[in-house]
């Protein structure tokens, strides 16, 4: 964990950006759940119980993105906010599969060309304003991965080497926020990510840093 504040210093403010906490090996992203799924998750590693595999479940690698999109916690059906530890290369491999929930035209000439693709991939990517911790939009954007299938099965199944219960972290930080700040908040220390294949990067219109 870091200071909110340290982090923002170093952070670009604009443009497509994967903020993420990563090692030479692995990545994590978040997602929040009812009760049930999350604990769940924590207590066994992985998905199962009633957590369905016949929908599309989305994942970020933003924290604070996350936050916003549960209200730290305390939406209906998010009140467990998991942090979920994959292979960089798997990460990776569901960059390279990803194809945008709307049509692109810098990267599909025609809608039609985009439907078939959509077809063929088990990840959809979509970019939304990132936000700062008061809710407030960001011009950076931030970008969340939607998975369904087999490959939902994968990371939910096999992918998954770590799975971390950060709820009560959370609610401490909500805490701190109200009581002190931006300033007293600490968060996931993220920096930018970038795949390691250039030409992932390129599709996805990543920024440069």
């Amino acid at each position: 964990m870091e200071p909110y504040g340290d982090q923002l210093a170093v952070w670009p403010q604009e443009g497509r950006h994967i903020l993420a906490q990563f090692d030479d090996d692995t990545v994590i992203v978040y997602q929040a759940y009812r009760p049930a799924i999350g604990r769940f998750a924590a207590e066994n590693g992985a998905f199962g119980g009633d957590f369905s595999f016949s929908r599309m479940s989305w994942v970020k690698p933003n924290f604070l993105w996350m936050m916003y999109r549960s209200g730290w916690g305390t939406k209906v059906n998010q009140e467990v906010t998991l942090a979920l530890r994959i292979r960089r290369a798997f990460f990776d491999s569901l960059l390279a599969e990803a194809v945008p929930s709307s049509w692109d035209r810098d990267q599909f000439a025609t809608e039609e060309e985009w439907t078939r693709a959509v077809g063929r991939s088990s990840v959809r990517l979509q970019w939304d304003p990132d936000h700062h911790p008061s809710g407030a939009k960001s011009e950076r954007r931030a970008i969340q991965l939607g998975l369904r299938g087999e490959v939902l099965e994968v990371f939910g199944r096999r992918e998954l080497m770590e799975v971390i219960d950060l709820s009560a972290f959370v609610a401490e930080q909500v805490s701190a926020l109200s009581s002190g700040g931006p300033s007293a908040l600490f968060t996931p220390r993220e920096r930018v990510y970038r795949p390691a294949d250039p030409a992932t990067a390129m599709r996805l219109g990543l920024a440069e840093v």
